[in-house]
């Protein structure tokens, strides 16, 4: 089977929705990242607006420079293709900027005008009086006036989102013997390690996890799953029965959430997780090497509400499945965001 790259929502999707606002047109700005894109497009669509995302890498001299008043950032107000953003018929027709990320902050503080809002995701490290609205994580730590906190990161899984999946993706998995183990697997990035080790040891896991259980195991690596990685993970879930998605085809991985009866996720992803616990499987955490204070507090949060379990050093195979309900804070922050806006 085809591995595909985690999406989240399609990329280079502009998201729309049925509840569509007309009228309220997004611009949308951050680094070109799943994560990003996921949670920025998904505030988007559930906002009911329509939204375009730019992508953006400002420089350090940039970010030097957008950090000072606005006179001095403007000409540094650029795409990651160099185009003014400015000069951008997609900005010109915006009601709205949405920006997503550090980087993403310092851009979209930028382009904040009297008659534009700018609506942050994340923290941005930086003054948030800079920005009409801040939606980011309580593990994030901020508090203000113009903050919206919830436990989970903003995605574009709706109820009617997952049921769609489940409808298209439950009579491809029909031929699969239940119940289905399923695993989301991110990557190294600056606070986690996925090594051979380290997916040596979730091939293990997910195998001993078949063999108590019975059913099928498919697993959906994401583009920052290492190739070294992704050979010894390939070779032990298909020497065992399973299948892992190699890009081709379609991507299973909202199928997957939809669908599953037992799920696993790698800790790296914030993002990742967030989208798992939205639907109805129990969710175990696969721990990495490395650590970062913000997500061990978001899993704690998840663990003391029952909606996730955090694999143990001594534990060979995933817990027997538990009942667990979907935990999305999604909609509150879309309601607080239009009351807060007005549009």
């Amino acid at each position: 089977m085809a591995r595909a790259d985690y999406a989240g929502t399609p990329e280079g999707s502009n998201m729309s929705s049925c509840g569509m606002q007309a009228g309220v047109a997004a611009f949308v700005v951050g680094e070109d990242f799943a994560g990003m894109r996921s949670q920025a497009l998904g505030l988007v669509a559930r906002a009911g607006w329509n939204g375009t995302f730019h992508p953006i890498c400002p420089s350090k001299l940039a970010r030097v420079m957008l950090r000072g008043p606005r006179w001095i950032g403007k000409p540094f107000l650029r795409g990651s293709d160099g185009a003014e953003l400015q000069e951008n018929p997609a900005f010109a027709q915006s009601s709205v900027v949405v920006s997503v990320g550090g980087k993403g902050g310092e851009v979209g503080a930028g382009l904040r005008g009297s008659h534009r809002p700018v609506v942050q995701i994340q923290n941005p490290r930086k003054n948030l009086s800079r920005f009409d609205l801040i939606v980011a994580c309580r593990h994030d730590d901020i508090a203000g006036p113009n903050v919206l906190l919830g436990r989970t990161a903003l995605h574009g899984l709706t109820p009617e989102a997952l049921e769609q999946a489940r409808e298209k993706w439950q009579p491809q998995f029909a031929e699969l013997p239940r119940p289905l183990i399923a695993a989301l697997v991110g990557g190294s990035n600056g606070r986690f390690h996925f090594g051979e080790a380290e997916a040596h040891r979730l091939g293990q896991v997910l195998v001993e996890t078949l063999k108590a259980e019975g059913g099928s195991l498919v697993v959906t690596p994401s583009r920052r799953t290492s190739p070294a990685a992704m050979k010894v993970l390939t070779a032990i879930v298909e020497g065992a029965g399973g299948h892992i998605w190699n890009g081709e085809g379609e991507n299973p991985y909202e199928g997957l959430i939809a669908c599953a009866d037992n799920l696993i996720v790698t800790i790296d992803s914030v993002s990742m997780i967030s989208e798992a616990v939205a639907g109805c499987a129990p969710v175990t955490i696969y721990p990495l090497p490395g650590r970062s204070r913000r997500i061990s507090d978001f899993i704690e949060e998840l663990e003391l509400v029952g909606r996730v379990h955090v694999l143990e050093e001594a534990e060979t195979r995933l817990p027997a499945p538990w009942l667990a309900l979907p935990l999305d804070d999604t909609p509150y922050i879309i309601r607080e965001l239009h009351k807060r806006l007005g549009f």
